[in-house]
C-alpha cells in the first residue's frame, strides 16, 4: 500500500435546513465577531439572509463582504481583506457561496493573519502565522474547496492561477445544506457538478493516490454517477441535491489528500484566458485524458465502473453525464481559435497538476490531447 500523512480534523454538519446551526457553530468556538463572505448571486437567492439569520439569533455580530466575484483574482482578495481590515477586527471568518467564495474567504485569512500578498503564499505551507478559525458552507456541489486546505488564486497580472495551500487555511467545520444548492441555477448546477465528477476520476487515479484518499475520491464517483442526472432534472429533490453535495466533498476530500492530473492543467488555462467555467473546462479536455491514461490507469478506471455497477466504461459513462448537464463537446464550440492550441499546451505543461497524472504527459502530448478536444 502507498505510504500516506494525512491530518482529517474538520467538523462536518451535514442535512437539510442545517445552515440554521452556523451561528452555534460560531459561539462555540467563543467568536463574538464574524467575516461573512459570500457573492450577490447568494444575496439575491436569499441564502445569505439564512446565515445571517442564524447568526443573529445566536447574537454574534457580522460584517458581510458580498462582493466576491467567479475566479477570483489576487487584486480582489486583497480588496476583500482591506474590507475586513477596516471593519475589523474579527475573531472567525464564515464563508456561503460556491467555490470562488470559498477560494476568497481562505485567501482573505491568509492576508489578515500573515500579511503580504497572495503571490507570497503560492505553494503550500507558507504562512508563519496562527490563522483565524474558519466554517465553510458551499452552496453549489462542485467545487469541493470547503474540504481542502487551498485556495486557488489567479494572479491578476499573468492570470495563472496559484494554489496557495496550508493547513491552517482548511475550515474548521463545514455546513453541508442541500436545501442550499437546490437554488442554484442549471447552468452553475450542471458545470459545478461535472467538476466534481472530474475531481473524483483524476484524484482517484493521481500519481499521488493512496487508500484513504482513493475511499473518497471512489465514493465521491458512486454519488456523483447516482445523483448528478436526478439533481439535474428535478432541482427540487432534495436526496439527489444531498448526493452530489456530499459526493462534491468527498471528491474534495480526495484531491487534498492525493491530487488531480492533465484534464486539469489543460482546463486551467481555458479558465484562465478565456474565463470558461471551470466545470465545462474541465469537461472539454477529461474524456481525452482518460482514453489517454488508459495506457497507464485502465485497471484504476475499471475498478470504479465496478464500484458504480455501470455497465460501460468510466469514460463512456462520464460522456453521458456530459450530455445530460448540457456542457459543450469541443474547444470550438467555445469559440478558441486552433491558432492558440501551441500556446495553451505549453501553458499547461507548467500547470503542477500535470506532473501528476498517471502517463507521463508533456507540452507535446498536451498538444496533442487539445487538438483531440478541439
Amino acid at each position: 500500500m502507498q505510504p500516506f500523512d494525512a491530518h482529517l480534523v474538520q467538523r462536518v454538519v451535514f442535512g437539510d435546513g442545517a445552515v440554521s446551526q452556523l451561528g452555534s457553530l460560531v459561539k462555540e468556538t467563543g467568536a463574538r465577531r464574524v467575516l461573512l463572505i459570500s457573492d450577490m448571486g447568494i444575496v439575491q437567492a436569499g441564502i445569505l439572509h439564512r446565515a445571517q439569520d442564524s447568526l443573529d439569533k445566536a447574537k454574534i455580530e457580522h460584517a458581510d463582504f458580498k462582493e466576491t466575484e467567479p475566479n477570483p483574482e489576487s487584486r480582489q482578495v486583497e480588496r476583500a481583506a482591506q474590507f475586513a481590515r477596516d471593519a475589523g477586527p474579527f475573531d472567525l471568518i464564515a464563508a456561503v457561496g460556491g467555490g470562488s467564495v470559498m477560494d476568497c474567504a481562505k485567501g482573505v485569512n491568509f492576508l489578515l493573519a500573515n500579511g503580504g500578498t497572495m503571490r507570497d503564499y503560492w505553494g503550500f505551507g507558507k504562512a508563519n502565522k496562527p490563522m483565524l478559525p474558519s466554517i465553510g458552507v458551499p452552496t453549489t456541489a462542485g467545487t469541493g474547496s470547503e474540504a481542502q486546505s487551498y485556495a486557488i488564486i489567479s494572479d491578476d497580472e499573468t492570470k495563472r492561477k496559484m494554489a496557495c495551500g496550508d493547513p491552517k487555511a482548511r475550515f474548521h467545520a463545514v455546513i453541508l445544506d442541500p436545501s442550499l444548492v437546490a437554488s442554484a441555477p442549471r447552468g452553475v448546477s450542471a458545470a459545478a457538478g461535472i467538476d466534481a465528477v472530474s475531481h473524483a476520476l483524476e484524484s482517484y487515479v493521481s500519481l499521488r493516490r493512496n487508500p484513504l484518499s482513493q475511499m473518497y475520491s471512489r465514493e465521491a464517483w458512486r454519488l456523483m454517477e447516482g445523483s448528478l442526472e436526478t439533481a439535474l432534472a428535478e432541482p427540487s429533490n432534495i436526496q439527489a441535491r444531498a448526493g452530489t453535495l456530499l459526493g462534491a466533498y468527498c471528491a474534495g476530500m480526495g484531491i487534498e489528500l492525493s491530487m488531480l492530473g492533465a484534464a486539469h492543467a489543460m482546463a486551467n488555462p481555458l479558465t484562465a484566458r478565456y474565463r470558461i467555467a471551470h466545470g465545462e473546462a474541465v469537461a472539454l479536455t477529461l474524456p481525452h485524458v482518460m482514453r489517454y491514461n488508459r495506457q497507464t490507469a485502465g485497471d484504476l478506471y475499471d475498478e470504479l465502473a465496478q464500484a458504480a455497477g455501470i455497465d460501460c466504461s468510466v469514460e463512456e459513462r462520464f460522456l453521458k453525464l456530459r450530455a445530460a448537464a448540457q456542457l459543450p463537446k469541443r474547444l470550438r464550440d467555445r469559440g478558441i481559435p486552433s491558432a492558440d492550441l501551441p500556446d495553451l499546451a505549453a501553458r499547461a505543461a507548467e500547470e503542477w497538476t500535470a506532473n501528476f497524472n498517471p502517463h507521463p504527459v508533456d507540452s507535446t502530448s498536451l498538444r496533442c490531447l487539445y487538438e483531440q478536444a478541439y
